[in-house]
């Protein structure tokens, strides 16, 4: 196993939005796929905060407004949950993107 797997594995891994140690970081196209990005650069999140990106902003506001650490660091739309993240254990948030009852 490659030292960066292993190191993801054992909690050594800080994402790069909340700069949280956390166990698993997830792949972020800073430039949404479908937006063009496929091939561009990525950053390394944690579970929550990818989630919550792609749930407070569009892949055409990702790819035009958002599509760096510092931009998304400052967003407006998520500075209240920067602020609460930072400040939690947690490791995975449940979200439902279907529809709500």
């Amino acid at each position: 196993m490659r030292a960066a797997a292993m190191a993801k594995q054992q909690g050594e891994a800080v994402c790069e939005l909340c700069g949280r140690e956390v166990q698993i970081l997830s792949r972020h196209h800073l430039v949404p796929r479908e937006e063009g990005g496929r091939y561009g650069a990525t950053a390394e999140l944690c579970q929550p905060c990818h989630s919550t990106v792609h749930l407070t902003f569009s892949n055409r506001d990702l790819a035009s407004a958002y599509n760096s650490i510092p931009a998304l660091q400052q967003a407006e739309g998520l500075q209240k949950y920067l602020k609460w993240v930072r400040t939690k254990r947690i490791q995975h948030i449940s979200n439902s993107r279907g529809k709500r009852r």
